[in-house]
């Protein structure tokens, strides 16, 4: 049974709205996910920072909608992709290369370490886009560039956002093969604009490094502790720095595939082309990459006309 102080994201003012912050840590939303596909640990460990980093940054934007976060490199990992709905429901998928990962395992001497994220990627990008239901598109890009997730989300708020932010990611890795992974973390942005106009402005950076010094002293026994809910580690954090908790958003799994859409997708092709995607029981054959639901079509159901 999913513990109830799981699968959710808070927000939080403190310091009279000079700052706010997004703290989340997942669970069932996770166990659903990697249970679907299997992964190599590496890849879950991944996919799991990944999955709580989309968390927060789909909570610091408003948004109606759907947002995903996507990471793309040329190594043993070559795609990460998270998708957040407005409503919260998600999904979440990783590719890689095993025999690749496994001969990087073996160069290195590294085998049953969990190397970093970026490490796994290699040379690429940190992508994520908003699409609302106003069809209003945004898409921001950055190089995967840092030793640490964090470093690559930092970079893109540094460079596209101009926003000074404080990030630290937290991923809990079972010690079971069939065991429970957990991911969280914590966010804090300074954003003139929300608050803070009863703060001395001389004052602003001494206030801006104790926010970041209590941050970082949140550890993971703390944030995956299943005694505490979410306000009660952040009122053990700021509860001298006027904490003023927003908004609490809950996650679930949800993949948006249906057959309706593949067959719209397989419509979309010649009739040559789909006799060359025929197996031997003279059936196509589609997985959801997300959810790993497996469709089955013959050619007179996809030529069919709508109706």
């Amino acid at each position: 049974m999913a513990n109830k102080n799981f699968d959710e994201c808070a927000s939080f003012l403190i310091d009279n709205g000079l700052f706010v912050g997004r703290i989340c840590r997942l669970e069932n939303v996770l166990k659903t996910i990697i249970n679907k596909h299997g992964y190599m640990k590496n890849v879950s460990a991944a996919l799991s920072e990944t999955t709580a980093l989309a968390v927060l940054l789909a909570n610091a934007l408003k948004f109606e909608g759907l947002f995903t976060l996507q990471l793309q490199g040329n190594g043993p990992v070559s795609a990460i992709v998270v998708d957040v709905t407005s409503d919260g429901k998600m999904r979440a998928c990783a590719n890689y290369d095993k025999e690749r990962l496994q001969k990087a395992f073996a160069l290195r001497k590294n085998e049953g370490e969990i190397e970093a994220t970026p490490h796994l990627l290699g040379e690429g990008t940190l992508a994520f886009t908003i699409d609302d239901s106003n069809n209003n598109y945004h898409q921001g890009v950055v190089e995967l560039q840092g030793k640490t997730l964090e470093e690559c989300a930092l970079r893109y708020f540094k460079q596209s956002e101009q926003i000074d932010t404080v990030l630290k990611l937290f991923v809990s890795i079972p010690e079971e093969e069939n065991g429970d992974w957990k991911a969280g973390g914590i966010m804090l942005q300074r954003i003139p604009e929300l608050g803070g106009k009863n703060i001395n402005t001389e004052n602003i950076d001494e206030l801006r490094n104790e926010a970041a010094m209590l941050l970082n002293t949140l550890t993971a026994e703390e944030l995956f502790s299943e005694q505490l809910t979410l306000g009660e580690i952040l009122h053990r954090l700021y509860h001298a720095n006027g904490l003023n908790v927003t908004k609490d958003n809950r996650y679930e799994f949800q993949c948006r595939c249906s057959r309706e859409k593949l067959l719209k997708t397989l419509r979309g092709f010649s009739e040559e082309d789909l006799a060359a995607m025929l197996d031997e029981n003279s059936k196509i054959t589609a997985q959801c990459g997300f959810c790993s639901e497996t469709y089955e079509f013959t050619i007179p159901e996809i030529m069919q006309k709508l109706n």
